[in-house]
């Protein structure tokens, strides 16, 4: 993904696009009987839907399929540690890789749903029609999980955010000559990557990670070993059984008083998903995300899917979390059911199981977990080079993939189920 060229279509295809649903933006149009589907947000999972729904039913003329996102270009949220860091990544046209699928694009952001009215209305002045609503609205940073967070902390909930931490630390002279401390708030994945990002590519700042467990604690005693290992070569200061209660204008506070001096706070613990589903009356668990049936529909609205880390999505394992990996094929999954629906059957239950735990640690260097359905770790995993070779391999696999689905959308239904650790009603 990273060797894509930006494309010169680009402006082109979103003035297509744009063109073709303003003409149809109220949800007239499309002739009587035409069944509309909205999918709400371009991240890993809505893409998949959009891209599956659009390559098999996008050309019919009694199916419109629309895709509804607040950019036109598709956001990696995989690689946003290395947009943090100052690191170029391609720019990827969301109305581009849409086009010869017939499904629509529409720029702009969803500020309420209407579940019982069965519209969505963007930017507060333009309301869409829908059948059947695919929910894709993913997950950001809790800016609420402690005090100061808002006001004093960098995020990677997107483009935007990462280029702001990337002047931050280029202002703070981190390519050698400079001088500073980075506190990277959060010990899971995203944090150990974007710690291991900075601390490599500005060898002159001090980089303290603060988490609540040890980097690693869902692998194996070598892998984690390691990891651990891999960010003391790199200067990394980690520090694990703690918790941040406040950051401060040039500092953070910890549970017990103790405050530590940061020219920069990058703040990765936690996540919170959108509240326009609860705003929309679906049901939802405790976190805001949508309760769904074994085909991914609401609980409480069948004709709405919720997909990715919108959704909460139980296995056998228990309710599924927030992974590339995973929500691809629910988005898939989704795309298939409406499919299986518009020719009146019955969806199928959807099942996952995952596979692998793929962490970056700069540029040259990885650890990657294999992991049982469940996501409990095997003894198998790898480390160094060939590690770092597997993880940009997964990093750069969703754009080609969905590429794929326009020509092949079966291509795009293939992932591993899962056995008995997804039969619901299993042991976990």
């Amino acid at each position: 993904m990273s060797a894509q060229p930006k494309s010169t279509r680009h402006e082109d295809a979103y003035a297509a696009a744009a063109a073709t649903v303003d003409a149809a933006a109220d949800g007239a149009g499309g002739g009587a009987g035409t069944h509309h589907v909205l999918v709400l947000g371009a991240g890993y999972a809505g893409m998949s839907a959009a891209v599956q729904l659009g390559a098999r039913v996008g050309r019919r003329g009694n199916v419109r399929v629309t895709l509804v996102n607040a950019q036109d270009t598709f956001t990696e949220r995989l690689r946003l540690h290395m947009t943090a860091t100052g690191q170029q990544l391609a720019e990827l046209s969301i109305p581009e890789l849409l086009e010869g699928t017939g499904a629509r694009f529409v720029r702009g952001w969803v500020t309420a749903v209407d579940a019982d009215a069965r519209t969505v209305r963007i930017d507060d002045d333009r309301v869409l029609h829908y059948d059947t609503l695919v929910y894709g609205l993913g997950s950001v940073a809790d800016l609420g999980a402690a005090a100061g967070v808002e006001e004093h902390a960098y995020t990677l909930n997107g483009p935007e955010d990462a280029a702001a931490l990337a002047d931050r630390l280029a202002r703070l002279g981190g390519s050698g000559s400079g001088s500073g401390t980075v506190v990277v708030v959060g010990s899971g994945l995203t944090g150990i990557e974007s710690a291991a990002e900075i601390a490599e590519q500005h060898p002159g700042l001090d980089v303290v990670l603060l988490g609540r467990r040890e980097p690693g604690a869902t692998m194996t005693p070598k892998a984690a070993a390691y990891l651990r290992a891999a960010l003391g070569r790199l200067g990394v200061t980690v520090r694990s059984g703690v918790e941040v209660v406040e950051v401060l204008p040039g500092a953070v506070e910890l549970a017990g008083g103790e405050r530590l001096a940061a020219d920069a706070v990058l703040w990765t613990s936690g996540t919170r998903v959108s509240p326009l589903a609860a705003a929309a009356g679906l049901a939802v668990d405790e976190r805001g995300r949508v309760l769904t049936d074994a085909a991914l529909r609401s609980v409480s609205h069948p004709e709405v899917y919720a997909v990715g880390d919108a959704a909460a999505i139980r296995q056998g394992y228990g309710v599924m979390h927030g992974t590339c990996q995973g929500g691809m094929p629910t988005g898939v999954h989704a795309a298939l059911s409406i499919v299986r629906t518009l020719k009146g059957k019955a969806p199928r239950p959807f099942r996952f199981g995952y596979y692998h735990t793929p962490v970056s640690l700069g540029r040259s260097d990885a650890v990657v977990q294999f992991t049982r359905p469940d996501d409990s770790p095997r003894r198998l995993h790898l480390t160094g080079r060939t590690a770092a070779r597997y993880k940009e391999v997964v990093s750069a696999a969703p754009w080609p993939t969905y590429g794929r689905m326009k020509k092949m959308p079966a291509s795009g239904a293939v992932w591993p189920r899962g056995g008995r650790f997804t039969r619901n009603g299993a042991p976990r």
